[in-house]
């Protein structure tokens, strides 16, 4: 199979001085999937975890800084952190230190800010855009980087230009074509139009409302977080037949959020924000939905200000939506077994061909935080 790791060539390699990296535990090991999870909780920005192992006297990278803030816990052996100034501040993801690469070795060349060993059970805090490289000293060493990728204020930034976008697009002088026989070449030829575009956009750009920005850079935000994956048949299963005592269980890792929604043809609305989608509702369903939040689990029979009937439904959507699961569901096999559990294992290890740590996901543009080397 293509995407399997050829065990021969880590141990030659491993031999030769390369270290190990080991992508994205927190998809797969569940005591770091729950670590990882409640510190982004914690502090509101995503979180990835990968560990490095290093063999003896060898060089895990070379001098580079990281788009986001990293903590550094070291977990066996010894390695000698080298740690430089910036040479670009506060550093965006489509500002790598590969595109610096001059830069940063003239900097990792200069008097370090911080030149210290790491032992089992130390830890090291690196701000995003700090200059860093470590060696492995007379053992193997190996430790865990915790990836903090923070919101910033450029992320409020594209999500406004990305607002106006779709709110010019609707202005007919910005549809408008442009003079037949124009010449591109010559930037006098489109001046006129290009000051009418600037000045149009810098009009819409003061329409945009900031509590749209703020909602738009949320579902941005929060498409970053993987959720518990499903096993399809199994809840496609038990949504066919749920009854009064299924026990539902919010799905792990999905953020959840109700809001009010515009009224419509059938009277008022509620919105369910999950993940990067919005899920709308009657508004008789809100005193059940904000019970399910709170507790994270109920049975069907519980979920309050509904009869019996409207609580399947609502149960049903919502297990059909991927928003909650039913915990014991299980395909029925063929040999009267129950065949697959009611939550699909977590993903695999990653190997050559293999989908990018950040490939979209469930629910979201982005399933994870970027992972690069530290």
């Amino acid at each position: 199979m293509a995407d399997q790791v050829s065990s021969d060539a880590v141990l030659r390699l491993f031999a030769d001085g390369s270290t190990v990296v080991l992508q994205g535990l927190h998809r797969l090991w569940p005591p770091l999937i729950e670590f990882a999870d409640q510190l982004a909780a914690d502090l509101g920005h995503p979180t990835q975890v990968n560990a490095y192992v290093t063999p003896p006297s060898s060089r895990g990278f070379s001098p580079h800084y990281d788009v986001h803030d990293v903590f550094v816990l070291q977990v066996a052996g010894e390695k000698h952190w080298t740690i430089h100034a910036p040479v670009l501040d506060d550093p965006l993801r489509t500002q790598p230190w590969t595109d610096r690469a001059a830069a940063v070795a003239a900097a990792a060349g200069r008097e370090p800010v911080i030149d210290a060993v790491l032992r089992p059970g130390d830890a090291l805090y690196l701000p995003r855009g700090y200059l860093h490289s470590a060696v492995a000293l007379g053992q193997t060493s190996a430790h865990l980087t915790i990836g903090v990728h923070p919101v910033t204020r450029w992320a409020a930034a594209e999500s406004a230009l990305d607002l106006v976008r779709v709110l010019a697009a609707e202005d007919r002088e910005l549809r408008r074509s442009l003079p037949l026989g124009l010449d591109l070449s010559d930037p006098a030829s489109v001046r006129d139009d290009v000051g009418t575009v600037v000045a149009a956009l810098q009009e819409w750009l003061g329409r945009v409302d900031p509590d749209e920005v703020a909602d738009r850079l949320r579902s941005r935000t929060w498409s970053q977080v993987r959720p518990e994956p499903v096993a399809p048949l199994a809840q496609a299963t038990a949504a066919a037949a749920l009854s009064p005592d299924t026990v539902l269980r919010l799905r792990r890792r999905l953020r959840c959020t109700l809001r009010e929604a515009p009224a419509g043809a059938d009277g008022e609305r509620v919105a369910l924000l999950a993940g990067r989608r919005r899920l709308e509702f009657p508004a008789s369903v809100r005193e059940a939905l904000t019970g399910l939040l709170a507790t994270g689990e109920t049975k069907v029979a519980d979920l309050a200000g509904l009869d019996a009937g409207e609580q399947l439904t609502l149960a049903r959507r919502l297990v059909t939506e991927s928003v909650a699961l039913v915990a014991d569901a299980a395909v029925q096999g063929a040999d009267g077994a129950d065949g697959v559990p009611a939550t699909a294992p977590e993903p695999g290890p990653t190997g050559p061909g293999a989908p990018a740590p950040d490939a979209g996901g469930d629910d979201g543009e982005r399933a994870d935080a970027l992972g690069t080397g530290s």
